[in-house]
């Protein structure tokens, strides 16, 4: 919980995204407390190694910025450098690498304005049966973007049409479904988590990754179960959605198209073993890999994350302190201390990531070179807290 004293503030009227100029990370609609990392509760006790192998994966694909992208955001910049030296320092073990992060960065507690804490989710890769061909029993097409899309990396694919018109074979006979699965259920699902392995019959392994979307906003189908009343907001998680469009396939089939929003994916090189790649283009680590807004933050910063979580039981009595690093974004991931954790693949795992819904210390780390800015533009009334119901709803 923010405290009262020594908060630094920053609000105002207008909700959006980080603006970085001078140096300086100046953040709208949120609140920051700079914090000492002795101020952490736990932060001895995380192997800090395991992080630091992490964000030495991200500055892989920082090293690569241009000046002028390193000029254009400060935070991108500041991390460069500190890749650099991270280059420099080599292999660290456990207290090294701590002793590292604690040399290059300091923490900056985060929460939206009228919050008093950031709100965790979890994700993870789906793993489906598929068939390369459609069959009687696998008939539900996954669809990649056209090459042009791919080849450009544009981020939209046929805008004009939403999933309604997509799932009801607007794309068929465009030579674009890469295989087919069993389940619309399974398919929608992969959409949401973004990637997706198939088993063939054969004993392959497909590997897909988003590539694109159709633009449409994304709508968190959960809410209505909610609403309905079908659902309560406590017991909402990814399997409960799951259980019921599956009872229930014509109800389920418009719950899924109240979610206008369609994903394209496509085939990855990826081996069995291989993690999925996250949105700056580095494996994703189970455990250590976070989802975050990236109109607010840039890949490869660190975020400490404190919360208690269901993880060994469906109760949220895990606790969870360790240092994760943003290295994926997604479109229901909004706001200054929103993200979603990377659990990995596997049957047990997806159920554990579906039923993260749960508030907890999001603690960035900003490299020293560059100041947190909470100087508000203009005095304003602090937002009103998001309702429980809302907030949890959208968790899916």
């Amino acid at each position: 919980m923010l405290s009262q004293a020594g908060l630094a503030l920053c609000l105002v009227a207008a909700a959006g995204h980080a603006a970085l100029a001078s140096g300086t990370m100046k953040l709208r609609n949120a609140q920051a407390e700079t914090l000492t990392f002795a101020a952490l509760t736990g932060w001895q006790d995380d192997d800090h190694a395991a992080a630091y192998s992490a964000f030495l994966k991200s500055c892989g694909a920082i090293k690569h910025g241009t000046k002028k992208m390193r000029a254009a955001r400060p935070v991108y910049g500041a991390l460069f450098k500190v890749c650099e030296r991270a280059a420099a320092a080599g292999v660290l073990d456990r207290d090294q690498a701590r002793a590292f992060f604690e040399d290059n960065f300091k923490p900056v507690r985060l929460a939206a304005s009228g919050q008093e804490q950031g709100f965790y989710t979890g994700y993870y890769e789906p793993v489906v049966e598929g068939s390369r061909v459609k069959t009687e029993e696998y008939n539900v097409p996954i669809y990649t973007a056209p090459s042009h899309v791919v080849k450009r990396k544009q981020s939209k694919a046929f805008p004009h049409l939403d999933r309604s018109k997509i799932e009801d074979g607007a794309l068929a006979g465009k030579g674009l479904e890469i295989c087919y699965v069993r389940n619309p259920v399974d398919a929608f699902f992969a959409q949401i988590q973004g990637s997706t392995r198939v088993k063939l019959d054969g004993g392959k392994v497909l590997r897909l990754n988003y590539v694109a979307s159709n633009g449409h906003p994304y709508t968190p189908v959960g809410r209505f179960l909610v609403d309905r009343g079908i659902v309560s907001k406590e017991d909402m998680s990814m399997d409960r959605i799951r259980d019921w469009m599956e009872a229930n396939p014509e109800e389920g089939k418009e719950l899924r198209r109240q979610n206008r929003s369609f994903v394209f994916f496509h085939e990855t090189s990826l081996g069995e073993n291989d993690e999925c790649i996250g949105a700056q283009g580095v494996p994703l680590t189970p455990l250590r890999s976070v989802a975050v807004d990236k109109s607010i933050h840039v890949y490869g910063t660190p975020v400490w994350v404190d919360a208690e979580l269901p993880i060994d039981s469906e109760k949220p009595e895990t606790k969870f302190r360790r240092l994760l690093i943003a290295q994926d974004t997604g479109s229901a991931i909004i706001g200054p201390a929103r993200a979603d954790i990377y659990f990995g693949h596997g049957d047990k795992v997806a159920s554990i990531a579906g039923r993260i819904k749960q508030f907890g210390q999001f603690v960035m780390l900003a490299p020293k070179a560059v100041a947190v800015s909470g100087a508000s533009e203009s005095k304003s009334v602090p937002l009103p807290k998001a309702r429980p119901k809302d907030i949890v709803a959208a968790a899916d």
